[in-house]
């Protein structure tokens, strides 16, 4: 069994969630200073059993300049992950994106609260 193999089997997918959560707050939306986890971008973040990870997530508007490039740099990041075996990420429209979907966070570092 390879080294890195070791190393999965003694992650849990939680682990692994958290990681890629990390690593998703240090992707940012162009236009806003606020990473797209804190925004309220990323709707799911699914792990299989072989650490394929999967995130679901949408973006500010569907004519959002970024459509191109932003998800290709998600999926990027979290397949280089040394706990991630592939990735993948599948843009979603429903629900809507809304101001609310904002951690506080991100609404206090807007200037909406």
């Amino acid at each position: 069994m390879s080294e890195e193999n070791e190393h999965q089997k003694q992650l849990s997918k939680q682990d692994v969630e958290m990681q890629i959560i990390e690593t998703l707050k240090t992707v940012y939306d162009p236009e806003i200073p606020v990473d797209i986890y804190e925004l309220g971008l990323v709707y799911e973040i699914n792990i299989d059993d072989d650490f394929n990870a999967e995130v679901i997530m949408t973006l500010t508007s569907p004519s959002c300049p970024v459509a191109e490039t932003l998800p290709e740099e998600v999926r990027q990041k979290v397949e280089a992950l040394w706990s991630v075996k592939s990735s993948k990420v599948t843009l979603a429209w429903e629900p809507p994106w809304t101001k609310d979907m904002m951690s506080e966070e991100a609404k206090f570092e807007l200037g909406f609260m």
